[in-house]
């Protein structure tokens, strides 16, 4: 009897030490440094370590900087306020360069840290890349910024605070027809992104089950730098209102070309207009006047909670906020919340605190439905004297 006790005993610890957790099993077989369960939960650890991929140089590091400001800004005031259940944060990131191999490698890198959840990345195709390869390791990790609708789709552990392409899209036709009274519009689209055709595709087809015309679209290469053939077809159309779904760079080039041609129709975007003052002279402005985006928020909003963010953001960085500082600042605040009701930094716990959680943010309040889609309204910004000022909010209903 004793020996069979003995055995029985044996027998329960062998399986106790296989048992592990999801991820634990998850990092050996995504080929990462394997480490026991309680060092992967971090519950023998003094830190929880987050980790952030980030474009910090080339030609979408504008986006990634001001993330990055905003997720520092919110991970010192939890530090400072005692932490996540007494224990501090640590941060560790990397430039992906907006690259989708960088942001893997960068991503390989971080589980290897043993990090408990991945910030990032911040533009779409990096975080695509990156959510494909997470599936097997199934760590949580939250884009504040990657709009892609394929993003999320099917992945249990990948979730986004901002809203998606096509859900700009659907708000940007709504706010055209119902409030700048659009009945005639075109679409100026890079055909080689991703991001620009989800946010057209979308805008097309929610303008004309309102019954309304689309008088041109038309498209250009990723390289491309003379729009005047698309935007003089697009001036023949005479469209009350022009769709430019691009980031700031190309936007500022787009915005002028079409100026220098007398079209005086109303230009609309996507939240990749966001930053494009800040590209431009003083003596310049003027092209963008009247231009209207779509946003997570206005940093002029008289709110208690984005007045207090805007504050602490000036009083350290000395600039205003962008939207995609807001959403870095309540992506961490959303790990911060699931943490604190997971009770732990195990994978699955902290995946499903992250399914339940709801967040009075920056940019609104925040909840997840289909797809760990954020389910939330969008704030129009219109570009008036050279500033960003708030026009409305828009739902995508």
């Amino acid at each position: 009897m004793k020996k069979t006790l003995l055995a029985l005993l044996a027998l329960v610890l062998v399986l106790t030490a296989c048992g592990g957790n999801k991820q634990e099993n998850a990092g050996a077989a995504g080929n990462n440094t394997a480490t026991n369960a309680e060092e992967t939960t971090g519950s023998d650890s003094e830190v929880i370590k987050l980790g952030g991929i980030i474009p910090k140089t080339g030609p979408v590091a504008v986006y990634g900087n001001t993330t990055e400001n905003g997720i520092k800004l919110a991970i010192e005031e939890i530090n400072a306020n005692g932490g996540i259940d007494g224990k501090q944060i640590e941060y560790l990131s990397e430039d992906d360069k907006g690259d989708p191999t960088e942001a893997v490698t960068i991503y390989n890198k971080l589980i290897e840290e043993e990090v408990v959840g991945i910030v990032g990345p911040i533009t779409s195709k990096p975080a695509q890349a990156v959510a494909d390869n997470s599936e097997t390791d199934g760590i949580p990790m939250v884009t504040p910024t990657g709009t892609m609708g394929s993003i999320t789709v099917g992945k249990d552990n990948v979730f986004r605070t901002c809203f998606t392409d096509p859900l700009q899209g659907k708000i940007l036709a709504n706010f055209a027809a119902d409030t700048l009274g659009a009945k005639k519009a075109a679409i100026l689209r890079n055909n080689s992104d991703d991001y620009s055709n989800g946010v057209a595709d979308a805008f097309k087809e929610t303008f004309e089950e309102k019954g309304l015309e689309i008088v041109a679209d038309e498209g250009y290469g990723g390289t491309d730098v003379d729009f005047k053939v698309q935007l003089t077809n697009i001036q023949n159309g005479q469209p009350d209102v022009i769709i430019i779904p691009e980031y700031y760079e190309k936007d500022v080039l787009i915005a002028k070309q079409a100026r220098d041609l007398g079209i005086e129709a109303n230009i609309i975007g996507p939240d990749g207009w966001d930053g494009v003052l800040a590209t431009i002279d003083e003596a310049s402005k003027g092209i963008l006047e009247g231009v209207y985006f779509t946003n997570h928020y206005a940093v002029d909003d008289d709110s208690e909670h984005v007045k207090s963010f805007v504050e602490a953001y000036r009083a350290k960085y000395d600039e205003d906020p962008s939207s995609f500082a807001a959403l870095g600042y309540d992506t961490v605040y959303l790990y911060k919340q699931a943490y604190e009701k997971a009770g732990s930094t195990d994978y699955e716990a902290v995946i499903e605190a992250l399914k339940s959680a709801e967040l009075d943010g920056v940019t609104g309040n925040i909840k997840f439905g289909e797809n760990n889609n954020p389910i939330k309204s969008a704030t129009i910004i219109n570009i008036k004297d050279g500033e960003y000022t708030f026009d409305s909010v828009v739902s995508p209903e």
